[in-house]
């Protein structure tokens, strides 16, 4: 069963909002409303939503920050926008100002609206390689991001959910989906509060970002910190005092599990040997493969030159 899809309202006219939630959620969604003088980008931050539908014809400067601000940031980029203009501001709407998706006229013709939204997210199926369960870019986006690092002063930072798998398999898949989310939260909350970067999800429990060099270690102990302190809570007492379960193992057998920890591999984009992503991705790999060897959370920076 699929799940309904999420909708945020912005608008100063508190019955546009009202009519506009009552037909939303005719039709099975879920619908929220939302005034300007509320803090729209907070209520982002803490439950992102599927879509954004805004009215403009109110007031275009809070609507310019609104939208300026979720297209600059990595995470909330590939959310449709979809806006709502009046019908007379049609030829001096400053349409270069406004990074939409879609746009419907007021007042509204709700079946046209309907149509809109359906193919939002008809596009973004298209376009975008973004994981469905965080919400962050994928393979294609992540290749590029790190092509972009290229003889930068960045890192590229490979994240990887040590012992995920049998976790996954004692627990249950909607356990560890939330172990995703989690861990996506914490890595996309710890770049954007150093300045910001890019944050990527390769697929199951490898992970990607992107910072500054001189933002690094801060950002690498940031995730590790809030990983390891959240993760304590979805384990019961017994197990976080003797720090292992009973589960198994890759060939199937049972054996002490240690609780979940991160490794992460950071990769100097302006080191010389690096000309290629397929390079990045061999010297994390072997970082990865060291920082592994402990049990507890741990980064590892490459100090190679050449």
């Amino acid at each position: 069963m699929l799940l309904p899809i999420r909708i945020s309202l912005v608008s100063s006219d508190v019955q546009l909002i009202s009519q506009l939630q009552l037909r939303l959620q005719s039709r099975g969604h879920q619908a929220t409303g939302m005034s300007y003088i509320d803090s729209v980008l907070g209520a982002f931050y803490s439950d992102p939503p599927d879509l954004l539908i805004i009215d403009l014809s109110s007031d275009c400067n809070a609507g310019t920050t609104i939208i300026t601000a979720l297209r600059s940031d990595s995470f909330f980029s590939t959310i449709p926008i979809i806006g709502l203009v009046s019908n007379s501001d049609y030829d001096s709407f400053p349409w270069e100002t406004y990074p939409l998706d879609d746009f419907v006229f007021l007042p509204l013709n709700f079946s046209e609206l309907f149509c809109r939204i359906a193919l939002s997210f008809s596009r973004l199926k298209r376009i975008f390689d973004n994981n469905p369960l965080t919400r962050l870019p994928g393979n294609t986006s992540i290749q590029r991001a790190i092509e972009d690092a290229m003889g930068k002063p960045q890192a590229v930072c490979h994240v990887d959910i040590n012992h995920f798998k049998p976790y996954n398999d004692a627990f249950g898949f909607s356990h560890g989906d939330e172990v995703l989310r989690m861990l996506a939260r914490i890595m996309f909350n710890a770049v954007r509060d150093a300045g910001g970067g890019f944050c990527g999800h390769i697929g199951g429990d490898d992970f990607v970002f992107i910072v500054s060099l001189t933002q690094l270690e801060s950002v690498c102990k940031t995730v590790i910190d809030h990983f390891d302190q959240i993760v304590l809570d979805l384990f019961d007492e017994a197990t976080k005092r003797q720090g292992y379960y009973n589960g198994t193992n890759r060939k199937g057998e049972m054996e002490k599990i240690p609780l979940l920890s991160i490794s992460i591999a950071a990769v100097p984009m302006n080191s010389d040997k690096i000309r290629h992503v397929a390079k990045v991705a061999e010297v994390a790999a072997e970082l990865k493969k060291l920082a592994k060897e402990s049990e507890k959370s741990q980064y590892l920076v490459d100090q190679r030159k050449s």
